[in-house]
Parts: C-alpha cells; sequence; structure tokens
C-alpha cells in the first residue's frame, strides 16, 4: 500500500479514548470544511453541507428530498420499498454521527438543523412504511432526537437572543414531548423520563444562573391551577401576541 493511501499516522496522533467523544473539523484538500469522528476502529469523515456521505441522491441534497420529490410525482398510493427503506436507514445514521459532531464542537444551530431533517425523515417513515416494525425501529429514538433538538436550539437561542427566550425554547420541546408521551397513551411516564428531567434541569440551569423569573408559559399555568381565570386570559392573550408571526 502507498503511503498516501496509509492512515497509520493520522490514527497514531489521534489516539481514541474510551468514553469521550472526539471530533475536530478540518479542511479537504480543495479548501471545503469537513468533520472528522474518531472511532475505536478508524475514523469517520463527513461533510458538513448536505448529506453527510456527500453524495447526492437522484441530484437531490438529500435521500429525504428525493422521496419527497417521488411522492409529489406519484399517481397511486405510496408505500416505500425494501431498498428505500434500506437507504432511510443509511440516512438516519449519517445524520445521527453528524449532529453528535456539531453537538461535540458546540455549533448548536447546526445540530439543530441536523435534529429536524432527522424528525422530517421520520415522520415520512411512519406515514409511507411498509412494516410497522420497521418504522418502530426509528420511532423509538424519537424522544431521544427531540431531547437533541430541544437541547441544541435553546443553546442557540441562548447565544443569539439571550436566556429568557433560551428557556422559551425549552418549554416547547418540553410541550412536544409531552404531546409524545401523551400520543402513545404514557403520559405517566413523562415526569419520570431521563430526557424530560435533564431539559428541566437545563432550565432550571439557565433560570438560576441568569436570574430569570417564571415564564409567561409558566404564569399561565400557575394562574389556571390557582383558577384565576381572568389572570389567565390575560396572561393567554400575552402569549398569543408574542408568538403572533409579525409581518
Amino acid at each position: 500500500m502507498s503511503k498516501d493511501k496509509n492512515i497509520d499516522k493520522i490514527l497514531q496522533d489521534w489516539p481514541y479514548e474510551i468514553g469521550k467523544v472526539s471530533v475536530r473539523q478540518v479542511q479537504g484538500d480543495d479548501g471545503r470544511d469537513l468533520l472528522h469522528m474518531r472511532l475505536e476502529m478508524g475514523l469517520l469523515q463527513l461533510e458538513v453541507v448536505g448529506r453527510p456521505d456527500g453524495q447526492r441522491p437522484e441530484g437531490c441534497e438529500t435521500y429525504y428530498d428525493h422521496l419527497a420529490t417521488v411522492l409529489a410525482e406519484q399517481k397511486e398510493p405510496f408505500v416505500l420499498d425494501e431498498d428505500q427503506c434500506m437507504q432511510i436507514d443509511r440516512e438516519f445514521v449519517q445524520f445521527y454521527h453528524r449532529r453528535i459532531c456539531w453537538l461535540t464542537l458546540r455549533k448548536f444551530r447546526l445540530a439543530t438543523q441536523d435534529a429536524d431533517h432527522t424528525l422530517k425523515l421520520m415522520d415520512f417513515s411512519t406515514e409511507y412504511t411498509p412494516d410497522e416494525p420497521w418504522a418502530l425501529s426509528h420511532e423509538q429514538y424519537r424522544p431521544f432526537v427531540l431531547f437533541h433538538r430541544t437541547q441544541a436550539a435553546a443553546l442557540a437561542v441562548l447565544e443569539e437572543d439571550g436566556p429568557k427566550k433560551a428557556i422559551t425554547e425549552i418549554e416547547a420541546g418540553l410541550e412536544q414531548m409531552h404531546d409524545l408521551f401523551a400520543g402513545h397513551d404514557a403520559e405517566e411516564q413523562y415526569e419520570e423520563n431521563e430526557l424530560v428531567i435533564r431539559l428541566g434541569e437545563l432550565k432550571e440551569s439557565l433560570r438560576d444562573h441568569y436570574e430569570i423569573g417564571p415564564t409567561l408559559t409558566e404564569k399561565l399555568a400557575e394562574a389556571i391551577a390557582s383558577e384565576e381565570y381572568e389572570l389567565a386570559a390575560r396572561l393567554r392573550d400575552e402569549i398569543a401576541g408574542r408568538d403572533a408571526p409579525r409581518s
């Protein structure tokens, strides 16, 4: 094997550490940015734009985009075939690895984008699955992806807009998690779920560190619990005005 194909030196200079996610951002020979993730017996190289493997399935940026095009052109009821399921599996794994890279590098907005892609692909897989167990093999990870998505989005917003909006972002994520548990008749498990607890701890940590008082959502919940319905109505109006799109 020629020396230019031997990666011994690369691996020796970057030893694998058990229990640690080792990631770095580098540049390729053409100057493009790349991600490297150190594994126990080698490394992964991931593109930072588009699909992590750099491929363009049928000319599309991702396989999900290709499937969306196929669906739009389909005249009969659409069901994923075996090859499409296999390609979806590949894309799930690739985006998982890159999401972990972005989180490790504290590139929270990019981690949020990759989590959003995974959730869209998960939605598509569940809706058009040919096999329920196959869909469930991905759906079981939805709480984990939502956790990463909420964590990354909150920390991105913290950097961009400050702690109050970061806390609001966490509350929105927790609401999604609650809806997910309720939708699977597992609402009683919500409060004890480890991912929910960790998001709650992140919220309280931000609140304590930045000395942030109760949010509008929390004030509304307290007003309803105390049967202060006039106050609750005013808070609902305030929340609606805050969340209304601006032209």
